[in-house]
């Protein structure tokens, strides 16, 4: 359908809507014990829009946040999408020249931050001409910032737009509001650009149908705003329902996770395999997920034993999906009460998904492909990065980069990155097959399964495993071997302390090849 002309505005959508219809006393925001109810929430954003217009930004600016999961950037992103400019969240966990790096590539012309990261911030302005203002969140400026560079506090900001227009632009559906930067497979940074109109359909396609998510839900995700999945959680599925969501400024924990949980009471949970075993691991109670309806994964693919410990334990149903930065959030799910373990599920409604062979050609149930999908949701694509677009946004579908196969009543299996499966004697060896029966075992917490090649330069699976007691290498190779193919065993078990991974929580497998590289030489 073509939709130029059409006007919609996702900040005005998800904020002031609610004040409009009457659902304005609805608490929006808890943060700490503090509430922000829907007028507070449009009030506030419509005077951060307000500010923003006062520093002379124009149409399609950048306004960068490198903040912690907080009122100001939450309303500060939500006034950059009411302004008709562009909210760039980036990760708080990297360092001062990927930072700069991003800041530069994306324009950014006011970058908003946290006092925390200070330093990191000083260093990468440095790289960024473009930038015009600096606002940081707090009370007091910690850092001076280069000499072009206007500093304010967070309420010098908001008393700037005094006089300003607070009203939501006329912005066309398919103009820019959020553009995220993903390293994806190639480790460069790259910024992937959604309109307005990708926010709606998230929130009407998962958001509603999977998540049935409902005026009276309280939301609360691991995953921090500046992830397509934690933006997703935290702030377009709830506003888009009129729920409340829960806002958490410090680093993930379990013990942060259960205080959070008997103060707020969520019900509906959100985050990554890991983070469902490093609950797992914790000495909680078993009743601290009580409130919870549902909970959800994404990131990696969701090992069926993690996800029957957690369900047997805390007596939550979890249901584990898959999506993209490219495609905002989640197109392939698993449904409440319909869970198939170690499975994605089934596309989700406003979908399409194909896989592929290396030629294109649609593969046969039963046999693996590259997955690729179809939807309104995904990006226009990556800003200046021409190559990579074409590589990864085929016409209206895209390239996720993930193997899959599909059962023939319709279930979807992850197989893992199209680089990381391997082949053990000829035959193509999944990795997250091997890490789930590992999982199964009793004395294993994590699992981490990669090809490398043996004296004949033929790759075989390793195994990298964290356990919770004594276990062999001899005896997990054998639970292996009882439980699988033979030719699927680990040939070596390597125990470590923990795995390395990413913010996100995914397991870095370059890393581990690294790890016992190093071990073997």
């Amino acid at each position: 359908m073509d939709t130029v002309g059409t006007q919609f505005n996702a900040g005005d959508w998800l904020t002031h809507r609610h004040v409009a219809e009457g659902r304005g006393d609805r608490v929006a925001v808890r943060r700490d014990g503090v509430t922000l109810t829907y007028t507070g929430l449009s009030d506030l954003v419509g005077t951060v829009t307000a500010a923003l217009r006062a520093l002379g930004l124009r149409r399609d600016d950048r306004v960068l946040f490198v903040t912690n999961d907080d009122v100001p950037m939450f309303a500060g992103i939500l006034a950059a999408f009411c302004g008709g400019f562009v909210a760039v969240p980036v990760s708080t966990m990297l360092g001062a020249k990927e930072l700069g790096t991003i800041i530069a590539d994306a324009g950014a012309a006011v970058v908003v931050a946290s006092p925390a990261y200070a330093p990191q911030i000083q260093e990468a302005l440095t790289m960024a001409p473009e930038v015009r203002h600096l606002v940081w969140d707090g009370d007091t400026v910690p850092a001076p910032a280069p000499a072009a560079i206007t500093s304010w506090t967070w309420a010098e900001l908001l008393k700037a737009g005094e006089g300003q227009s607070r009203e939501p632009a006329a912005t066309p559906e398919d103009s820019w509001a959020l553009w995220l930067y993903t390293s994806g497979t190639t480790g460069t940074p790259k910024g992937a650009m959604h309109r307005h109109a990708n926010i709606r359909h998230v929130c009407q396609t998962y958001g509603d149908q999977v998540l049935g998510i409902s005026p009276g839900d309280v939301c609360f995700s691991v995953a921090k705003l500046f992830f397509a999945y934690g933006i997703g959680n935290s702030m377009f599925f709830p506003l888009s329902a009129g729920a409340a969501t829960v806002l958490e400024p410090r680093r993930p924990t379990p013990a942060v996770t259960a205080e959070r949980m008997a103060a707020e009471r969520p019900t509906l949970f959100f985050a990554v395999p890991t983070f469902y075993a490093a609950l797992l691991a914790a000495d909680l109670p078993d009743d601290t997920f009580t409130s919870v309806r549902l909970g959800t994964s994404a990131g990696e693919a969701l090992p069926a034993p993690l996800q029957e410990r957690f369900t047997r334990r805390f007596g939550v149903e979890i249901i584990d999906g898959i999506g993209s930065t490219e495609a905002l959030h989640i197109f392939l799910s698993n449904r409440p009460g319909e869970v198939r373990p170690g499975t994605t599920g089934s596309p989700v409604p406003g979908y399409e998904i194909e896989l592929r062979d290396a030629d294109g050609t649609l593969v046969p149930d039963g046999e693996p492909g590259s997955l690729h999908v179809r939807g309104e949701s995904i990006a226009l694509g990556y800003w200046r990065r021409t190559n990579a677009s074409r590589t990864v946004f085929l016409g209206e579908w895209l390239n996720t980069g993930d193997t899959y196969v599909r059962s023939p009543d319709g279930f979807y299996t992850c197989l893992g990155r199209s680089n990381d499966l391997l082949k053990a004697g000829g035959i193509w060896v999944s990795p997250t097959e091997v890490e789930a029966r590992l999982l199964e075992h009793p004395d294993v917490a994590e699992a981490a399964v990669v090809g490398m090649a043996d004296e004949h330069g033929l790759d075989k699976p390793v195994a990298c495993v964290v356990t919770r007691g004594e276990v062999t290498a001899e005896e997990l190779i054998q639970w292996c071997r009882d439980g699988l193919a033979a030719f699927k065993r680990p040939r070596q078990v390597v125990f470590l302390d923990q795995l390395p991974k990413t913010a996100t929580g995914k397991i870095q497998r370059f890393r581990v090849r690294q790890i016992i590289a190093e071990g073997m030489s």
